[in-house]
């Protein structure tokens, strides 16, 4: 929707910007700007399922190294980067 203001006869500047914000503050497209301002759209079904499947998988692996004691920050980055790299 845009709007497109013309200034009057005998009209100042000013007396236009308070009729064009007038305007804007009436039609409410400044209220629903800023509240869906930081709206993102969610992920879709297929994406969602793929997250699930490889945060399981991951953590099954997590699991099987804790239990043998090799479990540390540097397992974990080569056991991501592995997971990455199969997909």
């Amino acid at each position: 929707m845009v709007y497109v203001y013309k200034k009057n006869e005998r009209e100042s500047a000013d007396g236009m910007i308070k009729r064009f914000t007038r305007r804007v503050q009436q039609s409410g497209v400044l209220m629903g700007v800023r509240r869906n301002r930081f709206n993102t759209k969610g992920k879709n079904r297929g994406a969602r399922r793929e997250e699930a499947i490889y945060k399981s998988r991951i953590r099954t692996k997590i699991d099987r190294l804790k239990k043998i004691g090799h479990f540390d920050d540097d397992a974990l980055k080569e056991l991501k980067r592995k997971m990455r790299q199969d997909r």
